[in-house]
């Protein structure tokens, strides 16, 4: 058998034509201008606020009646001007404290304590407007009992407040002067002194004595008392 040929096939090539594209021309937008319309706010009227006056009413405060103060009396004696044909009243001798106190007593010459130097214990006690009992004691070797009873006669002045207050009480007085020493001596006493008050609470006084025993003792006794 003959062999056979196959004759070779050709392909034609395959042409593709050129694919033409038109451009695509995209319009222009225009966006319109979007006008906002004005907004006008109409004007907000405030009616005026009217506040009524506030009326006070008075207040009325009652009168404040203060009741007045008695003052009880004091026993100040006003100072009645003298004339020498006027004899001025005498004030109550009240008006000086009673007191107890201690001192001293010097002597000027005698046989007994009243007559030498000696410790001594004294007071003052009122017996009526212007009468006092002033006992005393002086001791030393022996005692001597001093038994007077005074006559006082406050001196007043007045302050510069216008207050009337003791300056000093000059007294004088007779009693009885009774010795230890030896027989038991009784005799006629003598006194005068001053009461010189210095404080509420305390008196000075000094008063002169002179005792009649068995002779002549005379004796300044002195000290501070306090009062009550």
């Amino acid at each position: 058998t003959p062999p056979t040929t196959t004759p070779p096939t050709t392909t034609p090539p395959t042409t593709t034509p050129p694919t033409t594209t038109p451009p695509t021309t995209t319009p222009p937008t225009t966006t319109p201008p979007t006008t906002t319309p004005p907004t006008t706010t109409p004007p907000t009227t405030t009616p005026p606020t009217t506040t009524p006056p506030t009326t006070t009413p008075p207040t009325t405060t009652p009168p404040t009646t203060t009741p007045p103060t008695t003052t009880p009396d004091t026993q100040i004696q006003p100072v009645t001007p003298t004339t020498p044909n006027q004899v001025q009243e005498l004030s109550p001798v009240r008006a000086t404290p009673n007191y107890v106190g201690i001192g001293g007593n010097i002597g000027f010459g005698g046989d007994t304590t009243l007559g030498e130097s000696a410790f001594t214990v004294f007071s003052k006690i009122g017996l009526t407007n212007n009468f006092s009992f002033r006992p005393a004691v002086l001791l030393k070797d022996d005692a001597v009992f001093l038994l007077p009873v005074t006559f006082d006669y406050p001196v007043q002045s007045v302050t510069d407040f216008g207050e009337q207050r003791i300056s000093f009480v000059p007294y004088v007085g007779v009693g009885a002067a009774i010795s230890t020493s030896g027989d038991s001596t009784v005799g006629f006493l003598l006194t005068g002194g001053v009461d010189v008050p210095i404080s509420p609470e305390f008196t000075a006084t000094a008063g002169l004595n002179v005792g009649f025993l068995d002779g002549t003792d005379v004796g300044l006794r002195f000290g501070i008392g306090y009062n009550f």
